[in-house]
Order: structure tokens, then C-alpha cells, then sequence
């Protein structure tokens, strides 16, 4: 019995998403809930596990292609052994050794030769980036020249067949004229190679270029002492530990100094929607959180309602799951203000860009000995330097400076943020 693979729901407003791996080839055994194929998603991978035990039967789709939530992408054989399908596989590989000899043999015309060669397997069906260009552009998909495993037409045949100028109608109407050819890619020099953008690294570079071409984006910058946070940080670091089980470090206090802030300054909180303000009566926090894949910014929701313990193993769970690509994708939407920290690859100064639709994102730096002016006497203090970018079309100067210089109070006085003075 033939079990059908299909793509699992990928989370809010994620429709498709990208075959990054194969984990399993045509024949070989698989276990329930082994996982068989990586799709990588513009937010994160996601890994889809077998329903049933068996051996796999076909692999619809290839490592590339383009799939939606719902699409067929692979054929399992319930309680079938994996060596039972070796052999077929074996038979396949020979058969189609066997092809050119009788083809030779069969001696067809010139001219219909290359055409039974190249045109497209319509026994299978088409993955559905490959049938959305076919229908958007009222092509017949047996004319087109396939050149994926089995006859399979990929996105590529498509889309090197409408930049050929050759459309293949199936009614007599008229085909609107094929787009431009894409611009041909630069040929390497010794040294260089390609590297194809993954997915996430394609929408993190959109999604900031939109921010940059949308919100009217404005950097304020403070200095922050840190004398005391670390003073205090020292002096419960090792009890903290012992009671909650997870260190102690600095975010956990930049996120309740963000939180006092917003409740005092909402429109740093807010976003704009059309022509309204939406203003957000709770302070969902993105931590941005570096990984081999890009950056991605998980959400800890309802932060000001958190505990330094809370906040803290949220924080360290978030960082393990976003390196093992294990996160969901409730985790990485919503939000609704950021604090991003180049600090812990030693930024000095930087001004970050926002994380569309908010309004505001802090940037944390790197902590640097320096000499200060203090009640007129130098002293040399560990000083980090703040940035806040925010929106200029909802968020005021007056609003971001003092939302920043709340911030610096009870950074530079903890004890501010326990009593909520």
C-alpha cells in the first residue's frame, strides 16, 4: 500500500517553501517518524518525518524545487523492506542503459528523435511552482524540453523555455509575449565560486531593504554606564544560578529596562497599519539571534510579565533551538518591538535596521573600558554605546531620545527596574 508525503502546515502566512535535502533515496527502508527530507522555509528549515514504516517509492519533487503547503512530495511503500526496492531500482538504472542501444536500433527520423527524448513525463504531476508558471502562461507542459529525473519538467525548464521565445499554447489565442530573459550570471574568476542564497538569507535581505524603502528610519544614540549592572550581576551571579538553574546575564535586564520604557512611551511600542497607528498594550520582544543560516529573531511574548529566571531560559533555549534550526514558526512571528546585541561579536557602534512592521529596534554594543567625566574627576568606567532606530512617521524625537534615556536610567541603576521608579 502506497503512503502519499505531503507538506505540512509551515505556520502563519508561510505558503511554500524550498527542498534543501533528501535524506532518503528511492528504495531505501525508512522508519515511522524518521525524517526524510529538509524543506527550508523564508524563516526556518523544517524537517518532514515519514507517516508510516516502509520503503521509499518515489521522490516527487528534487532537492531545489519549490513546494506548497499540501503538495505531493514523496511515495512511501507501507511495510515494504528497503532491499525489496533495490533491485527495481537496479532495473530502472538498466533499462534506461538499455535506451540509446534500442533507439539506435529503431533508427527513427532525425527531427522526432531529440523531440521523444526531451519532452516532458506527464505521468507525473507537476510540482506547483512549475504548474503556476505553466498556467499563468498558457503553456502545454508535454511541449516543453524536461530535464529532471524522469522526464520531470522543473521551474528551470520553464522558465529557460519562455525565455527561449518559443510558446506553446494550448489554444488557438494569442500568448502574450514571453518576459526578458534574466541577466546571464557573471562567469567566475579562478578563486571564486557560487554559492546559491538560500531562502531565509533571500527574505532577511528583501525584508530589510523594504524597511529601508518604507519607514523613514531615524538612529539616536546614548552611552550607558555599567558599572553597576555589573556590580550587581557579580554579587547574585552565583545564587541566581544555584536557584534557577540558568546564569544570569545581560539581556534578561536590557529586556525589563525596554519593557519599563514602553510602557511609559508606547508609540516606540506601536506600528503603523494604512493610515492608523496600532498601538499594543503588551511588549513582545524579538531577540535577534545569530546563526550559521542567517539571523533570525525569535519572540518571547509578554515580556514585562517575565521574571530575570524566565526571560533568561527563554533566552538560552531560543539561542540552542535557532543554531539546530528547531524553531517553530508561531516562535518567529508577531512582535512588537527588538533588541538586537553586535556587542557579543564585538560591534563597537552600529545603527540596526528595523524588523518591519515595528517601530523600534535597540541595539546593544560592546562593553569598553574608557575614561568618563564623573562630578568632574576622569575615571575609566565600562561604557556601552546605545542605538535606537526607529520609524520617524509614528515615533517623535522627543519620544525616541527619552525612551532611550529611560533605558540608560535603569540600566545604570538596576534597582530602578525591581522598585518601577
Amino acid at each position: 500500500m502506497a503512503t502519499e508525503v505531503k507538506v505540512p502546515a509551515l505556520g502563519e502566512s508561510v505558503s511554500e517553501a524550498t527542498v534543501a535535502k533528501w535524506y532518503k533515496k528511492v528504495g531505501e527502508a525508512v522508519a515511522a517518524d524518521e525524517p526524510i527530507v529538509e524543506l527550508e522555509t523564508d524563516k526556518v528549515t523544517v524537517e518532514v518525518n515519514a507517516p508510516v514504516a516502509g520503503a521509499i517509492a518515489e521522490l516527487v519533487v528534487g532537492e531545489g524545487d519549490e513546494v506548497e503547503v499540501g503538495a505531493l512530495i514523496a511515495m512511501i511503500n507501507e511495510g515494504a523492506e528497503g532491499a525489496a526496492a533495490a533491485p527495481a531500482e537496479e532495473k530502472a538504472e538498466a533499462k534506461a542503459e538499455e535506451a540509446p542501444a534500442k533507439k539506435e536500433e529503431a533508427k527513427p527520423a532525425p527531427a522526432a528523435a531529440p523531440a521523444a527524448a526531451t519532452a516532458a513525463n506527464t505521468d507525473h504531476p507537476l510540482p506547483p511552482a512549475v504548474r503556476k508558471l505553466v498556467e499563468d502562461n498558457n503553456l502545454d507542459p508535454a511541449a516543453i524540453p524536461a530535464t529532471g529525473k524522469d522526464g520531470r519538467l522543473t521551474k528551470g525548464d520553464v522558465m529557460n523555455y519562455l525565455a527561449g521565445g518559443a510558446p506553446a499554447p494550448r489554444a488557438a489565442a494569442p500568448v502574450a509575449a514571453a518576459p526578458a530573459a534574466p541577466k546571464p550570471e557573471r562567469e567566475l574568476r579562478d578563486g571564486e565560486e557560487r554559492v546559491k542564497m538560500s531562502k531565509l538569507r533571500q527574505t532577511i535581505a528583501r525584508r530589510l531593504k523594504e524597511a529601508q524603502n518604507t519607514a523613514a528610519m531615524l538612529t539616536t544614540y546614548n552611552e550607558v554606564d555599567m558599572t553597576n549592572l555589573l556590580a550587581c550581576r557579580n554579587q547574585y551571579k552565583d545564587g541566581f544560578e544555584k536557584k534557577h538553574g540558568v546564569k544570569l546575564g545581560f539581556m534578561s535586564f536590557f529586556i525589563k529596562a525596554c519593557t519599563t520604557a514602553l510602557k511609559e512611551w508606547p508609540a516606540v511600542n506601536a506600528e503603523i497599519d494604512g493610515n492608523s497607528f496600532i498601538y499594543k498594550n503588551y511588549c513582545d520582544i524579538g531577540v535577534a539571534v545569530g546563526t550559521p543560516q542567517g539571523l533570525v529573531v525569535p519572540v518571547i511574548r509578554s515580556a514585562e510579565e517575565k521574571t530575570f529566571a524566565e526571560l533568561e531560559s527563554t533566552i538560552v533555549d531560543f539561542g540552542k533551538r535557532a543554531r539546530d534550526g528547531k524553531l517553530g514558526m508561531d516562535e518567529m512571528t508577531g512582535g512588537s518591538f527588538t533588541i538586537s546585541n553586535g556587542g557579543v561579536f564585538g560591534s563597537l557602534l552600529s545603527s540596526p535596521i528595523l524588523n518591519a512592521p515595528q517601530s523600534g529596534i535597540l541595539g546593544m554594543h560592546k562593553t569598553q573600558m574608557r575614561p568618563v567625566a564623573i562630578d568632574g574627576k576622569v575615571e575609566i568606567r565600562p561604557m556601552m554605546y546605545l542605538a535606537l532606530s526607529y520609524d520617524h512617521r509614528i515615533i517623535d524625537g522627543r519620544e525616541a531620545v527619552s525612551f532611550l534615556v529611560r533605558v540608560k536610567e535603569c540600566i545604570e541603576n538596576p534597582e530602578r527596574i525591581l522598585l518601577d521608579i
